[in-house]
């Protein structure tokens, strides 16, 4: 049987491989025998579902229908690629047959699942084909050629395909229409000068029908075969269908699901929604790029430059679909081999992202339904005689007056100027919400955004060229054009009104899918395949405005249809250039509606989920992801936002919640305070406890968020990003690592005190005592009283950790304590970035200060690679050296002697230390 699976190095008949140089194959050469298609195997094939679907029949009563033809069984039940996506349509044999497809009825799927589809694609349905294929300096250009008409309208009869090998691990192919200027998402991405001089990928090409082949050459594995079902390209339906090297596939978001994504049939629809996190549905943000493990632990990673509303149909061939509504099919493939190295290969087309201020970093609190200034003025007030950390206090719409933008409620947040300044002479930050919806109510002249606004032409309009009119918290709004440059002006003056009486240090931009409680406008939508397309993907509502506003509205830019899922990335790049503006310093924003290069301007919270432990397990798939986005700022609502939290849960997410990159408490009106003041004397010791240990690891987490800047490293990091061999840890996400470093591992669950997690092998050590853990790659059962969250560091690290302060400011001046957690071979090695924490550009204008510490041969080194006056504000106090075999008879700091303690634990403290983090030392031990 003919199979497209493995490859061999040799070259595979009816495929050409292309980017060696050679000439290109004339058209008409290349028939490629459809990947199931074998002599021998086919009769038995044939044979073997013939006499499968017969029995099936006289059991069934006959309800299966008549027997298909012979190449329709010949198609195993995995690989049969949907040819009647259409929601809510109960397809028949006429129907299916209607499009030239295969149709056999299979048993119902269980509730909530697509199930094997009844309407399948059969081997010869007709594609594209290849009609000719030339080299250019950067790759490749042809001319794909349909001759028989798909069944969608305005089929799209002659492609141009574009390939370049951009670099040695990232190839880029472009489909679109070979006669005609398409949408394109307006994004930076590189452009490369010459062409790859040694791809560790070959990619091949079948001619007729036209497919794509990528191999990796290291292996032989396949990361591509688009042979498996028809190209279609039409005006308004793109799919495009690949069959996958494994099942182990993450990312194409926003969705809440398990890390690993089911292949059962599962579809993922991206098209950005205001709805609370719940499974199945598409969420607030939209990225189209997958990574997915291959034996081996190699990884790959595919990204689909596309904003359209588009599905992603997932099978367990394993296959994968792609399906969207407008725009090209702009894929880029990055090779990895490693999945860290994945994810930076993304980053260097999408964009790294920005580097946080340091109070970003700090446990942010915020509620709906203060109802005052005073009232949260208390709030801050009782942290602080708690001396609970705390950097920022935030507000809900609640500040505002009416709950229109860029107003305040003159009665009950009278006091909040003062509230701010008293922050800030605490050394603490204030940030509040916007909304992209502005208030169209008010009499005429009486406010300002709306009217300034209207005048100068900056809002979405109708396909009259009206405003288009929908209803969010004020009542009837019309929405911003951030596609329009002249509408970052306007709102950067808006912000500096406001910034007059009440001067903000970060903003929270929600709902911006934008967010809409009419489907569509007061009038609806007008009819047209923009707001009724041929296709609607499986989106919540069933229809695209549902809950948003029509697709038809018009954008500077482009049509809504195109640029709705860009709608929270045009906002928040508005907000970061006005934020900068504004304060000179690094912009603090947290955007719910995502998309590829949300990152270089803003964080993401998972949006308003409930106070339910399933949540709080959610929550760190949903870290993961976004690591994947690149958007490392990111973290869940503590305790939840709708619902009532109990003490057990809050003290447990506020564990958890420590350890995300981005740390807010954040609750409902009208429910109970869920603030750490608010619940007993032992849960609130032990929210001030864990936080207090978060403060302790800011240098550490800084310092990952450099890397994340400057390299596109993860923050918070699955398992498998640094066990990629280990199988095991492919599928854990109950916990997750600090880079590749410190290994967290909450209890996610309620009644318990122990909780089991995976340790890869090698030595693992207690973060609190250095005791050490020595793991085959086992599950492991530990202690987890409700006062304690297990932290382990891996071996061979070195983390910076600091004395913890009430606040990042007053952290920052307290001495460092360097912990050393020794590998096997009494080596390890460790980072640490430092600069003011808050100025712009400080890594590329040089003002910052870079260490690297080392262990060997029982000799600690301090290495300064780079300095500003900055680290020598601070000083290092304590080295704890984890993994010491046996008692030292001394120890030497820069040659002299120095006193010392030893632990039974093989735990080796050094105090006292004294030295500024801006000169190099050496601590030995003898």
């Amino acid at each position: 049987m003919k199979s497209y699976q493995k490859l061999t190095t040799a070259q595979p008949a009816g495929c050409r491989v292309e980017e060696e140089g050679a000439a290109p194959m004339p058209p008409g050469r290349g028939k490629l025998a459809p990947w199931w298609v074998g002599s021998g195997l086919l009769v038995a094939a044939v044979l073997l579902s013939t006499i499968t679907v017969w029995v099936l029949r006289q059991v069934s009563g006959g309800w299966l229908g008549p027997t298909p033809p012979p190449k329709c069984l010949l198609v195993p039940e995995s690989h049969r690629f949907d040819c009647y996506p259409e929601q809510r349509v109960v397809v028949t044999q006429e129907l299916c047959e209607s499009r030239g497809c295969c149709f056999i009825q299979s048993p119902p799927p269980a509730e909530g699942k697509r199930g094997v589809p009844w309407c399948f694609y059969p081997p010869d349905f007709p594609s594209y084909t290849l009609e000719s294929l030339n080299q250019t300096a950067l790759g490749m250009v042809g001319l794909l050629v349909r001759r028989e008409k798909a069944y969608y309208p305005r089929d799209i009869q002659m492609l141009r395909l574009d390939v370049e090998f951009e670099t040695d691990t990232r190839l880029h192919i472009k489909i679109t229409d070979a006669a005609n200027p398409r949408y394109e998402v307006p994004l930076d991405v590189p452009r490369v000068m010459k062409r790859a001089e040694n791809p560790i990928y070959s990619l091949n090409f079948s001619w007729d029908p036209f497919g794509v082949l990528l191999q990796r050459k290291a292996t032989g594995t396949v990361l591509l075969n688009t042979t498996v079902a028809p190209l279609i390209f039409a005006d308004q339906f793109l799919q495009i269908s690949t069959l996958l090297p494994s099942k182990f596939l993450y990312g194409l978001g926003e969705h809440r699901s398990s890390f690993l994504h089911s292949l059962d049939w599962n579809t993922l629809t991206l098209w950005a929604r205001d709805v609370s996190p719940t499974e199945s549905f598409n969420l607030y943000g939209a990225h189209p790029f997958y990574l997915l493990m291959e034996e081996g632990g190699d990884a790959h990673g595919v990204f689909l430059l596309n904003s359209n509303a588009m599905e992603v149909a997932l099978q367990p061939a394993p296959g994968l679909t792609w399906r969207t509504i407008g725009g090209v099919l702009d894929f880029y493939v990055f090779l990895g081999p490693d999945p860290n190295m994945v994810i930076q290969q993304y980053q260097q087309v999408i964009g790294f992202p920005a580097m946080p201020p340091l109070w970003a970093l700090g446990f942010h609190l915020c509620r709906w339904g203060y109802g005052s200034s005073n009232e949260t003025w208390q709030t801050v007030r009782a942290m602080r005689n708690y001396q609970i950390p705390q950097d920022a206090q935030w507000n809900d719409i609640d500040y505002m007056d009416g709950y229109r933008d860029f107003t305040l409620d003159s009665k009950k947040f009278a006091s909040l100027p003062s509230l701010v300044e008293d922050l800030h002479k605490h050394g603490q930050h204030y940030v509040m919400i916007l909304d992209p919806g502005i208030s169209s109510t008010s009499p005429k002249g009486s406010y300002w955004p709306f009217d300034e606004g209207l005048r100068r032409g900056l809002f979405l309009n109708t396909t009259q060229g009206q405003p288009l009119i929908g209803q969010v918290w004020p009542g009837f709004t019309a929405f911003a054009d951030f596609s329009n440059p002249d509408t970052h002006q306007w709102w950067l003056e808006n912000l500096q009104h406001f910034y007059a009486h009440v001067p903000f240090d970060g903003l929270w931009i929600d709902m911006n899918e934008p967010s809409n409680f009419m489907d569509g406008s007061e009038d609806g939508c007008p009819p047209g395949e923009l707001d009724n397309p041929p296709y609607t993907p499986a989106v919540l509502g069933d229809s695209l405005s549902a809950k948003t506003v029509c697709a038809s509205a018009k954008q500077k830019a482009s049509v809504h249809y195109n640029l709705h899922n860009l709608y929270g990335l045009m906002e928040t790049k508005a907000t970061a250039s006005a934020l900068i503006q504004i304060r000179g310093k690094r912009p603090f924003i947290i955007s719910r509606s995502t998309f590829p290069s949300q990152g270089r301007y803003s964080g993401h919270w998972l949006g308003d989920n409930r106070s339910q432990w399933k949540d709080m397990y959610y929550s760190i798939p949903g870290l993961l992801s976004f690591s994947l986005f690149g958007i490392p700022l990111v973290g869940a609502d503590i305790c939840g936002f709708s619902g009532s939290t109990s003490e057990e849960l809050c003290t447990r997410w506020m564990q958890l919640g420590a350890f995300y990159p981005f740390a807010r408490n954040h609750n409902t009106q009208n429910e109970k305070a869920q603030d750490p003041t608010a619940f007993s004397p032992s849960a609130r010791t032990a929210m001030k406890d864990v936080l207090l240990t978060r403060y302790s690891l800011l240098p550490f987490l800084y310092t990952l968020f450099h890397r994340a800047h400057l390299q596109g490293d993860t923050v918070a990091r699955p398992l498998f990003f640094e066990f990629p061999w280990d199988v095991a840890t492919w599928e854990l996400d109950r916990q997750f690592l600090w880079g590749r470093s410190l290994l967290v591992t909450p209890v996610l669950e309620p009644g318990v005190d122990s909780v089991t997690g995976y340790f890869p092998q090698g030595t693992w050590y207690d973060f609190y005592t250095g005791s050490s853990v020595n793991s085959s790659g086992e599950m492991l059962k530990m202690s987890a009283p409700l006062e304690h969250l297990n932290l382990h560091i891996r071996e061979g690290s070195i983390l910076p950790t600091q004395k913890p302060g009430t606040t990042t400011e007053v952290t920052r001046g307290n001495p460092l304590h360097l912990i050393v957690a020794l590998s096997s071979h009494a080596t390890a090695w460790g980072d640490l970035f430092w600069d003011d924490g808050e100025s712009l550009d400080t890594f590329e204008q040089g003002n910052y200060s870079y260490v690297v510490f080392n262990v060997t041969q029982n000799i600690f080194t301090s290495t300064v690679l780079h300095a500003s006056t900055e680290a020598s504000k601070v000083t290092i106090g304590t080295l704890s050296i984890f993994g010491v075999q046996k008692p030292p008879s001394k120890v030497l700091l820069n040659g002299q002697e120095k006193p010392f303690s030893y632990l039974d634990n093989q735990v080796l403290t050094v105090s006292d230390l004294g030295i500024s983090l801006s000169q190099g030392f050496s601590v030995q031990w003898l």
